[in-house]
């Protein structure tokens, strides 16, 4: 089993900034993916950015250019840094990993961006 506790999040402005955590303990040997998702209309998780080993992000195209996925692999650790924000990112965001083709899920976060 793996647990994920995420940290961030809250309420800005358009235009501003946050910055998503999220820490991975437990079964960490083997993950592979680590990501980022946020509820869509329908309460559809959609994939907001992912970063898999030995490859380069993947982000929405409508976040392109605005939120960067790092993760630190010694740690176990994945962030969403936002800038440029916009009242369409309102959303709960959800930090995703992926270990021995399981989903593992953090507890969700809002993010709220005020116009």
């Amino acid at each position: 089993q793996v647990r994920l506790v995420q940290s961030g999040g809250g309420l800005v402005q358009a235009g501003g900034s946050l910055t998503l955590s999220c820490a991975a303990s437990g079964s960490t040997v083997g993950i592979t993916a680590m990501g980022w998702y946020r509820l869509a209309p329908g309460n559809v998780r959609e994939l907001v950015a992912s970063i898999s080993l030995g490859s380069r992000p993947v982000y929405a195209n409508s976040v392109k250019g605005r939120f960067t996925i790092s993760r630190d692999n010694a740690k176990n650790t994945v962030s969403l840094q936002m800038n440029d924000l916009k009242s369409e990112d309102t959303s709960v965001y959800y930090c995703n990993v992926q270990r021995s083709q399981h989903n593992y899920w953090g507890q969700g976060t809002q993010v709220t961006v005020s116009s």
